[in-house]
């Protein structure tokens, strides 16, 4: 009780008061007191208050000009963006063009089969009885990890690889699938299936989990056939040991779209290079 009745009469630390008593003894604490000091002060003051003022009129002087700069650079942005937006239009444009000469040439120098040599290049949509295969990462799949599917950076956390991607589409291709596209993406013979990162990449563009593979065949004879194969039991080996889903299902009428480009190569003998 001693300390806190102390405390009570005594807020203000002693050493304080000493030094407060002493400067008002000696006549230099509190405001200035003689003339010149006055006007030290108040010179001071002055200057404080045209330094405010400068700084607020430049301010304001420059307010004008900065929201000008602001206007023009957004007109500019705007301007550029339409311009982007009518580029990239021709752009899909041109390649439409290209990929309607394209299917036109090989109709054309395909002779009787040329829907065939549309059909497994990509050039046509094809529609008809087939498959739905939707293959989605394990639930509450998180980045990192480690495990027996670790290799090449990537982690065992559940995630479909592009190297299962590849592996199924192979096995649907020999299990008797005529074409095949993955998220709206048609497949050809020249398409990769690639990964960066944790993302699958299918001829350069990303694809988002769950993949839905289209396949067009014999619907239930390619089901089967899939699914007894080693492709097949590879992606069964999936769900069961890293909880990978998969269903597929046997439908009546798929549709795919024609592949967005076509590269077409053609082979020449060379001359002079005969056969014996």
């Amino acid at each position: 009780m001693s300390l806190l009745t102390n405390v009570m009469d005594h807020s203000l630390d002693d050493g304080y008061a000493e030094a407060a008593a002493r400067k008002q003894a000696e006549g230099s604490g509190g405001l200035p007191r003689t003339l010149r000091a006055k006007l030290g002060l108040a010179l001071g003051l002055v200057l404080a208050a045209l330094i405010v003022t400068v700084g607020a009129a430049q301010a304001r002087i420059a307010a004008p000009v900065v929201a000008k700069e602001r206007e023009e650079l957004i007109d500019r942005i705007e301007r550029e963006t339409e311009a982007a937006e009518k580029i990239e239009a021709d752009v899909d444009a041109l390649r439409e063009d290209v990929g309607e000469r394209q299917r036109a040439a090989l109709q054309k120098h395909g002779g009787d089969k040329g829907e065939l040599t549309a059909l497994l290049s990509g050039a046509t949509e094809v529609y008809g009885p087939g498959i739905r295969l939707v293959i989605d990462d394990a639930k509450d799949t998180e980045q990192g990890g480690g495990g027996p599917r670790e290799s090449s950076g990537f982690s065992d956390n559940g995630r479909v690889r592009d190297r299962d991607m590849q592996q199924v589409v192979n096995g649907l291709w020999q299990s008797g699938a005529e074409a095949i596209a993955i998220n709206g993406q048609r497949l050809t013979s020249l398409s990769a299936i690639r990964a960066a990162g944790d993302a699958i990449l299918v001829d350069n563009k990303p694809l988002v989990p769950p993949y839905t593979v289209l396949a067009v065949g014999n619907g239930q004879q390619l089901s089967t056939e899939f699914q007894d194969s080693v492709d097949g039991q590879y992606l069964h080996a999936l769900q069961e040991n890293f909880n990978i889903r998969a269903r597929i299902y046997v439908e009546d009428e798929v549709r795919l779209p024609a592949a967005p480009s076509l590269i077409v190569r053609n082979a020449e003998p060379q001359a002079g290079k005969g056969t014996s």
